[in-house]
């Protein structure tokens, strides 16, 4: 009895001593208490490769936003985070969060004014839906507003729909009244008074624009013939409001049905005309999700970090060859699986996480960061303003051919673009327990491949969310189906793995959320 009393004591001792330097510890760093390495361990190289084996085999063709290998693709995940035990994210109780997409086509329809139809195409150019009906039309002939000069000055434009035309008024003696000289003002400009009409307009009030210009007509004509003759691919986020504001380009004649002296009327006048705008979108709607699995924070759950990669890759080409992207982002795939599943384990002996954890797998990145902009511009599944940082990891399975130095690298990207402090910490951490060669080449500002705006963590950024991108480069395989899960260094993305584990433990449980120090807006 005395044996084991005395033990007692010994070790109440040593822990009050072992508390001691843990409160002593910065107020930045997690205290070593926790086991941190034996999560991180759990990582292995074989699971990697297991998970990436059928990620990007053939059956799943490429994962092509919307189509069967992307669903495919969705459904693994939902699988894989079922078996680890690891709940969806959203209140609903689904792993998915859709992801409403479209396939820009051209509108279908016509404008009407005086008892005739003037189909798209023909007389009239528009790239979008639109539909108004107005009894009056504002002519505000060049509709410049300049120091010396306006057009708007006898006229409102208010919810109306205005008519003008290109170029700048003159003198009788053919001066130009902007300039007073026979030098033409930038209102000449083709493209830039365009652009400077079209703002003064929306400034004002006004529905929508009917655009006289020959020139611009013409060349609006041959891309829309273009995109006619060769459909559009272009997919983009579905836009369920109402357009506010309609840019429609005329051709002589119509410009002509509507005021019949507009070529030499430079005198605004409001037209007792009535003129329907019926264009109809015919756009492609295409059905995709992102996936959501997330671990509730043990004493900070109201603050967030989202660990992200994209499930998407860009499916089969015209060739019938499947383009796999085991590097693109499979690599990004597996890993936050493994992430996630070294954050269970903790969770599961009880080792936190402080703060809530949202893995979130992106769909739509080849598209133009689609899954992520809805994510964060339409429907953030936690509130942004308690997202504390976001670690996005885009292709770190392979390496660089164009890089020297040592294998075990990773490019960081946007570590120090909003919070000194995040890019502090991700040193720190690396060297205390990866010792991966931490390589910024491509965070420079002048990078001419601006890899910092080309995958999701930018949607994050522009949210002033502090960001880290993990990135191994481009390589021959980039975006061709050689790129293989064969190919992928397990070695290497398993130390990145945990690279990124172990910076992502940091944050989940330190005191104090990241402070984006950087931020210029």
């Amino acid at each position: 009895m005395k044996k084991i009393l005395f033990l007692l004591v010994s070790l109440a001792i040593s822990c009050n001593s072992f508390q001691k330097t843990v409160n002593e510890k910065p107020a930045d760093e997690v205290s070593d208490i926790v086991p941190v390495t034996t999560y991180g361990e759990s990582i292995t190289e074989n699971e990697l490769k297991e998970h990436l084996y059928t990620y990007a085999s053939d059956e799943f063709e490429g994962r092509e936003t919307g189509e069967p290998g992307q669903k495919m693709a969705i459904a693994y995940l939902k699988a894989a985070y079922e078996k680890l035990g690891i709940p969806p994210a959203k209140s609903d109780g689904t792993y998915f969060q859709e992801v409403p997409l479209e396939i820009s086509r051209l509108p279908i329809g016509k404008l009407s004014v005086k008892g005739k139809d003037y189909s798209i195409g023909e007389h009239v150019l528009t790239f979008g839906a639109a539909n108004a009906s107005f009894n009056e039309i504002v002519y505000v002939a060049y509709g410049i507003e300049d120091s010396s000069y306006s057009d708007y000055s006898n006229v409102s434009i208010e919810g109306k729909i205005v008519v003008l035309k290109a170029g700048e008024p003159k003198n009788t003696n053919g001066t130009y009244k902007i300039s007073g000289t026979s030098e033409q003002s930038m209102w000449s400009n083709r493209s830039e008074s365009l652009t400077k009409k079209i703002e003064i307009a929306v400034g004002k009030g006004a529905k929508g624009i009917l655009y006289y210009d020959t020139d611009n007509f013409n060349r609006f004509k041959r891309r829309f013939e273009t995109m006619k003759s060769n459909e559009n691919d272009k997919m983009e986020l579905v836009n369920t409001s109402a357009p506010e504001f309609f840019s429609l380009f005329i051709d002589k004649e119509l410009a002509k049905a509507i005021h019949p002296s507009i070529d030499t009327d430079n005198t605004s006048i409001v037209l007792k005309e009535d003129l329907q705008l019926s264009f109809e979108s015919s756009n492609v709607k295409i059905s995709s999700e992102n996936v959501a699995a997330f671990i509730k924070g043990t004493e900070k759950p109201d603050e967030y970090l989202v660990i992200s990669s994209h499930l998407d890759h860009i499916g089969i080409s015209e060739n019938g060859e499947i383009n796999n992207g085991a590097d693109d982002d499979g690599s990004g795939t597996v890993a936050l699986l493994e992430i996630a599943e070294a954050f269970k384990l903790a969770s599961d002996a009880g080792n936190g996480p402080k703060r809530s954890i949202l893995f979130l797998h992106v769909t739509g990145e080849e598209k133009g960061l689609l899954g992520s902009q809805y994510y964060t511009d339409v429907d953030p599944i936690f509130p942004l303003e308690k997202t504390v940082a976001n670690l996005n990891i885009d292709m770190i399975g392979r390496i660089d051919p164009k890089r020297k130095g040592d294998r075990n690298y990773i490019y960081l990207i946007g570590s120090d673009k909003l919070s000194t402090e995040l890019h502090n910490l991700s040193e720190r951490i690396n060297k205390k327990y990866a010792n991966v060669e931490l390589d910024y080449t491509y965070n420079d500002e002048n990078d001419p491949n601006r890899f910092y705006y080309r995958s999701d963590h930018y949607n994050f950024a522009k949210n002033n969310i502090p960001i880290i991108f993990y990135f191994n480069g481009t390589h021959d395989d980039y975006h061709q189906p050689g790129d293989t899960p064969d190919k992928i260094n397990y070695d290497l993305l398993q130390n990145r793995t945990r690279l990124i584990f172990y910076t992502a433990w940091e944050i989940a449980n330190r005191d104090n959320k990241i402070i984006a120090d950087k931020v210029t807006k």
